[in-house]
């Protein structure tokens, strides 16, 4: 107990003091976390409206790899992100490994499904003939899609949120293809381990401190358009 009291009063002294090594670890894991997130939804969105809309051979495959890719353990994703930009894998010669476009990748790797399978979800709650009504009513095909895809709005915004925290808490996969490398690589979570590991509690904490309000304040952001928005159709329905 008086371990945890005394790494919490070190935290925030180095909180308060604005540690700059805190700073670039907290800025690069916002930049990778960011990014990695960011790319999945501008990929998992179509992906995922692509298989609520269409029924073709191989659909259900498709569903069943991106549900077991929402539990893919990340140490896996790390170890043949690793091998495939290791020096004598096949992208070997881009030297992306330890870098953090290797994290991004892997992070990408973990956030696509999850964003792509909350989503997909998301897309078939909303009536199976709403598409169809759009076009009858004379909306084009990207009308009719942007119609779903404000009706769908709301869960949406959760699969944002659940896939951007799983890639920000995430450290097993971070720390096999970025190798925690100071200045460079080190997040918040590959970080803490190594503090911990140190018995520098007290930075840990304050790593921790920072990550669980930086992780918070995404999802408040989040969440607070999400409400606007549910209270909006209630008040609509209500009328």
């Amino acid at each position: 107990m008086n371990i945890f009291l005394d790494g919490l009063i070190k935290a925030f002294k180095i909180i308060e003091n604005l540690d700059p090594e805190i700073l670039k670890i907290t800025w690069l894991t916002i930049k990778v976390s960011g990014t990695a997130t960011f790319i999945s939804l501008i990929l998992g969105i179509p992906f995922s409206l692509f298989l609520a809309l269409r029924h073709f051979p191989g659909r259900k495959f498709l569903i069943s790899m991106i549900n077991t890719g929402m539990g893919l353990p990340p140490v896996v994703v790390g170890l043949f992100v690793a091998l495939i930009l290791w020096r004598s894998g096949p992208l070997g010669s881009l030297n992306l490994i330890y870098t953090p476009i290797a994290m991004i990748i892997a992070q990408i790797i973990i956030a696509f499904p999850i964003i792509a399978g909350f989503s997909m979800s998301a897309f078939q709650q909303v009536t199976p003939d709403y598409y169809l009504q759009a076009l009858a009513l004379g909306a084009s095909r990207l009308q009719a899609i942007w119609a779903m895809m404000k009706e769908a709005r709301l869960p949406a915004l959760a699969a944002v949120m659940a896939g951007f925290g799983g890639v920000i808490s995430e450290v097993g996969a971070v720390l096999m293809v970025g190798g925690n490398i100071k200045d460079k690589t080190r997040v918040l979570t590959t970080a803490i381990v190594l503090e911990t590991r140190m018995g520098k509690f007290g930075m840990a904490i304050a790593l921790s401190v920072i990550l669980l309000f930086l992780t918070f304040s995404v999802n408040y952001f989040l969440t607070h358009f999400q409400q606007r928005g549910e209270r909006r159709w209630i008040f609509r329905s209500w009328r």
